[in-house]
């Protein structure tokens, strides 16, 4: 029995038939506290998903990334890295590196500070983003990568899907 028909089912059984969907975004980054404009991604696979009403959880694996929101506009992206390069330096001399030999101690501490994940609220079938709020990856790590990041989406179906 599919979801869709499984839910038809039980709806005189629950007030609210709440689902979960896997979906993942994949992107390619330049490294260096490079940030990508990630909302309509999500916005995609929230309206592919056929949810109304819940949330949407965007989580970053790996621990050289890190999942925000902000403006995402060309003043704030340059205000952003300026912060981060005052915060986790990057040529400060980092326990990570001298036993690693990665040389990438900044980006660890800085995708630390910013977290690795989000949750967003969905309501009728729309991210509940202000006007001005984009959800953004900032990728810390000192070379450029591939990320893949996990969408969970939570949250009643659509009438009719």
């Amino acid at each position: 029995m599919s979801h869709e028909h499984l839910a038809e089912a039980l709806k005189p059984l629950c007030l609210k038939i709440i689902m979960i969907e896997t979906r993942y975004i994949e992107f390619d980054t330049k490294g260096d506290a490079d940030m990508v404009d990630i909302t309509q991604m999500v916005v995609s696979a929230v309206r592919k998903s056929g949810m109304t009403d819940g949330i949407v959880v965007v989580f970053v694996p790996g621990a050289t990334g890190a999942v925000t929101t902000i403006e995402y506009e060309p003043g704030l992206v340059a205000d952003m890295r300026r912060a981060l390069n005052r915060i986790a330096p990057e040529y400060e001399e980092y326990e990570h590196n001298r036993r690693w030999g990665d040389n990438n101690g900044h980006s660890h501490i800085r995708a630390s500070l910013l977290g690795p994940s989000i949750t967003v609220p969905l309501v009728n079938g729309e991210l509940a983003l202000g006007r001005w709020q984009q959800i953004v990856f900032l990728d810390m790590d000192n070379r450029p990568r591939r990320r893949r990041l996990v969408l969970q989406i939570l949250g009643e179906m659509r009438s009719g899907r």
